[in-house]
């Protein structure tokens, strides 16, 4: 972590000050004084680190959320903020919190990751990432779906950053995460209320309203998980080709309901079918993220969304898939991405603009092809 948030803050935990500085811990977990766990490379320990009791712990909640200008207590039970140096933390105290004041510490890391980046750590091959840049390129509206810790925020720094220099990107999120490298980049972020100090919030809804009149080229929600969703397939389907947001979800199709249900969160009137063709349409492309159980963090499937068929379901289709062919003595999966033979419909946009990806490379290769035939 920083070193303005070690002196800043990292003096109220004491007890786990070791884990904020250690850079291998990218998550802490405590649930209660006397049980902390840690996450490092996508693997969960346990630590012997301690707080003497509940009451110490619950101390050190408060000045933490005092020093980010918050109050944590028996009418504000919990605590979700950004902390000096981006991460991020998350609070339950009891009695909602069984096992006494429960927290979680995603650290922030200033590692920036490009292509390459997720090539070399197995997330992507290097067709997948080539295909991926040229999407960035041509503007397709992209869903980063997956998991908790699954890497969607890593996932849409790297596709963030490949969009054109010319085009001015708009993002939103609830806390600052996202570190994207472009040419013109305009940022906000959300406001949640106050009522001891008065201050009104200021939703992802409100934002968006705004982002559309600020002439933007693209825009990128960090986390869809409301009503805003209808207004991010609003605006990719008026002239901001390019935008993406990401979402939880378990697979590509899973993103498509799970996009469609959000819509149906807010008072709108819009009627679920005329919803679903909008998800159909709006979303060409969905890249998603999954955390496997030997801590990888890959990226498992490339999809097209091709829209809704007769029948009102939503018609998806793999372009590229990680694809497991067994196990190391280490309990670490083997396999690879490999394309699964299917041409996505927007592949003479690929030919008109000269990119440079073959057809061919669409082709699976010949250890997949027992994987794909049974996939299908």
């Amino acid at each position: 972590m920083s070193g303005v948030f070690q002196d800043a803050i990292a003096s109220l935990l004491s007890p786990i000050s070791d884990l904020l500085k250690d850079s291998s811990v990218s998550e802490i977990m405590i649930n209660g004084p006397h049980e902390i766990f840690v996450e490092k490379k996508g693997l969960v320990y346990r630590v012997p680190n301690k707080f003497s009791d509940d009451e110490a712990l619950m101390a050190s909640m408060r000045a933490v959320a005092q020093s980010v200008g918050r109050v944590i207590d028996a009418d504000n039970p919990r605590l979700d903020a950004r902390l000096p140096d981006g991460s991020r933390i998350a609070v339950v105290i009891p009695p909602m919190a069984k096992c006494g004041t429960t927290v979680a510490i995603r650290k922030f890391s200033e590692e920036k990751l490009g292509l390459k980046d997720l090539i070399n750590f197995g997330s992507l091959s290097p067709d997948g990432a080539r295909f991926l840049d040229c999407c960035m390129y041509l503007g397709k509206n992209t869903l980063v779906s997956g998991g908790t810790g699954s890497g969607k925020t890593t996932m849409l720094n790297v596709l963030g950053g490949r969009m054109p220099k010319t085009q001015r990107l708009l993002i939103i999120e609830d806390a600052a995460e996202l570190q994207i490298k472009a040419e013109h980049v305009v940022r906000f972020e959300t406001r949640k209320e106050n009522k001891e100090r008065g201050i009104k919030p200021v939703s992802i809804r409100d934002l968006m309203e705004s982002a559309l009149r600020l002439r933007p080229d693209r825009i990128i929600v960090g986390e869809v998980r409301g009503s805003e969703a209808l207004d991010l397939l609003n605006a990719m389907g008026t002239g901001h080709e390019g935008s993406m947001g990401t979402v939880h979800a378990n697979s590509p199709l899973d993103a498509c309901t799970r996009l469609e249900t959000l819509c149906l969160m807010g008072e709108t009137k819009i009627p679920p079918d005329a919803i679903r063709k909008m998800v159909g349409s709006a979303i060409q492309l969905i890249v998603h993220c999954n955390r496997y159980h030997d801590g990888g963090r890959r990226t498992s499937h490339i999809s097209e969304v091709v829209g809704v068929d007769e029948y009102g379901r939503y018609v998806v289709r793999d372009i590229f898939r990680w694809m497991q062919t067994g196990k190391d003595e280490n309990g670490k999966l083997i396999g690879e991405m490999a394309p699964t033979g299917y041409v996505p419909s927007f592949f003479d946009e690929f030919i008109a603009n000269k990119l440079p990806f073959p057809k061919t490379n669409f082709r699976p290769p010949e250890w997949a092809l027992p994987i794909v035939k049974k996939a299908s």
